[in-house]
């Protein structure tokens, strides 16, 4: 099952259902109006996401299109013969039309790094240390702190490059978020935007590398396990747009990463009580050149296929 979460003028925020068509069911209700309600109301009532999702679809209706009539946009997604478009909904965000938001409101984003042998690599070759590969073949992974719901960003939504940075990078990742157990309620995609060169001045200043407002970008879905048969063998791919044109493409696939997920999983939550619904972003393997940071107006695309194009544009703050 795909989920994601999108803004209607006059309703603000719902929830849908992507169909195999690409359409999109609104399923939201006063009980479950974010997709993470709905996954902590499964949880509570035990039941699967399948058959709640069916019970509230029963429940509710769609949103009457009268209420929309104002906004030309709005009345060219309701005429969809098979309902909202997800197309339609990859747009800009504007309050005065439909458009995708953050797949879930994460109270926590926690990143993994060094799990992929070419980040190692790049990270000692740049900081003149080893600590970088050393971490790598360590038995402990890096994990640290990265945002919290301000700090993070939907598709088509700005994420930022900091006042006092000149070397910023995307870092396209497969993200994960957790249940109440450790156990993964299903994936998204992550841009995991890095200050390098503060991190590279001092490996101390990494929380001031990592985290500031539009460091994290995620969506276009929440797409349930069920959805995808190998996380662990999925062609991701990056590609930087400057005035139209694309100035960098990279790929990875997962199966380069040196950790399984339950590993991180792991070390993330000993002695580390962490909130339902945290999403995981598991580390890139796609490493831009260094003289190619992000400049305000970039595009930075991260595709998989299966789970759409997570599109932002970049801004200086």
């Amino acid at each position: 099952m795909k989920l994601i979460q999108f803004h209607l003028p006059n309703l603000g925020k719902r929830v849908g259902i992507v169909t195999r068509e690409h359409t999109v069911i609104d399923v939201t209700s006063e009980e479950s109006p974010g997709v993470l309600e709905i996954l902590e109301l499964a949880h509570k009532e035990k039941v699967s996401l399948g058959v709640l999702l069916a019970d509230i679809q029963e429940q509710v209706s769609p949103p009457p299109p009268m209420r929309f009539t104002a906004f030309q946009d709005t009345e060219a997604v309701l005429a969809e013969e098979n309902g909202l478009s997800l197309q339609k909904l990859d747009v800009a965000p504007n309050e005065k039309i439909p458009h995708l938001l953050v797949p879930i409101d994460a109270p926590e984003v926690w990143g993994c790094g060094v799990t992929y042998k070419r980040s190692a690599d790049m990270r000692d070759d740049d900081s003149e240390q080893d600590i970088y590969s050393r971490v790598y073949r360590a038995d402990r992974p890096e994990i640290f702190f990265k945002a919290t719901p301000p700090r993070c960003v939907g598709p088509n939504d700005f994420i930022g490059i900091r006042s006092d940075s000149v070397l910023t990078a995307a870092e396209p990742e497969l993200a994960y978020v957790l249940g109440a157990d450790g156990e993964i309620l299903g994936y998204t995609l992550c841009n995991d935007v890095s200050a390098w060169d503060i991190e590279r001045d001092n490996p101390l200043y990494l929380p001031q590398s990592k985290i500031y407002y539009g460091c994290c970008a995620l969506g276009p879905m929440f797409i349930t396990p069920s959805e995808v048969d190998a996380p662990y063998n999925l062609e991701m791919k990056c590609t930087i747009l400057r005035d139209e044109k694309e100035i960098y493409v990279g790929e990875v696939n997962t199966s380069q990463i040196n950790w399984k997920f339950e590993q991180l999983t792991e070390f993330l939550i000993r002695d580390n009580p962490i909130p339902f619904g945290t999403v995981v972003s598991t580390g890139t393997g796609i490493i831009v050149p260094n003289d190619l940071p992000l400049a305000p107006n970039d595009i930075v695309q991260i595709e998989v296929e299966g789970f759409g194009t997570l599109s932002n544009p970049v801004k200086q703050l």
